[in-house]
Parts: C-alpha cells; structure tokens; sequence
C-alpha cells in the first residue's frame, strides 16, 4: 500500500516540477476563439436578396405566372407533378395517391373549385412555403417547375369542364 502512496506521490511531483505551462496553454487561438478575427466576404459571393426570405414577405396575389399559358408549359407542369406530387395527390389529382391514401383527411384534390379558385401567386406561395400538412417544396422544386405545375393544376380544371 506504502508502494502505491509513494508512487502516487512521485508521479505529482514529476509532473508539478516539469509542469504544464498554463501560460502558455492559454495562449492557444483554440481558446481565444472570441478574439478570432473573420475575414473579409469577397463582394457577390453572399447572396443579400431575392430568395425564400423576399417569398415570405411578399404580397402572394401580386404574384403573376411567369410562364405562358401554353400546352409546352403545361407539358413541363404535367412532368413536374408527376416527379414530385402524384404520390400525395395521386395520378388524377384526386388526393389518392399512393402516400395521400395514409394521411386523414385525404390530400386536397387539385381539382377541386376551392385550389382551382386561388390565383396562381397564392398557390405558388402555398406550394413554396408549405401549409397545413403540405411540405414546403421550395429547396426540392425549382421555381420554374413549381409554376408550370401550377400551369398543369389549371389544365385540370379545364379537362373537366371543357
């Protein structure tokens, strides 16, 4: 027991007369992290507009589809929702697809009076930004797509009431 005690000892004294050099331990930038200066951002390389961020901000009825009412755009529409909305909505836009058939209630159907009456700034926005159990498809869709979608929501309506 004696040996350990003495051990022990020898082992403090070793490293108390070595010693750390606390000084100098506290001279380290990975402590000073606070005093660390940031570099200047080279100039157009941080965006400062535009954007999500001006979306949430906007007026959505002052939005206007920026894609003719054309069978091309209902074409890259068609395309779009079918990549990235038929499985909620499902292949008729009826709010029965594939994973719209787990939710209760059931997806919106596209066709409804109630989406087809929204202006199209309002269903870009909803669309953007999510709503309700919707996801936000901003950072998945881009803007062009989601407005040719909106394009292909609106043929919708007319196949029905030709």
């Amino acid at each position: 027991m004696t040996g350990k005690i003495w051990l022990s000892i020898a082992l403090v004294l070793i490293l108390w007369s070595g010693g750390c050099n606390y000084e100098r331990m506290n001279d380290q930038e990975a402590i000073r992290t606070y005093a660390t200066s940031i570099p200047e951002t080279p100039p157009g390389t941080v965006p400062y507009g535009g954007g999500i961020e001006t979306l949430k901000h906007l007026d959505p009825r002052g939005l206007k589809n920026p894609l003719p009412d054309a069978p091309e755009s209902v074409k890259q529409g068609k395309a779009a929702y079918e990549y990235f909305c038929i499985q909620c909505h499902g292949p008729r836009a009826d709010g029965k697809g594939t994973v719209g058939q787990s939710f209760a209630p059931l997806p919106t159907s596209l066709k409804d009076p109630a989406v087809q009456s929204q202006e199209d700034g309002v269903l870009f926005v909803k669309i953007s930004l999510g709503f309700r159990r919707h996801p936000p498809l901003a950072s998945t869709v881009s803007d062009e797509d989601r407005w040719a979608a909106i394009r292909y929501i609106r043929s919708l309506a007319k196949e029905a009431n030709p």
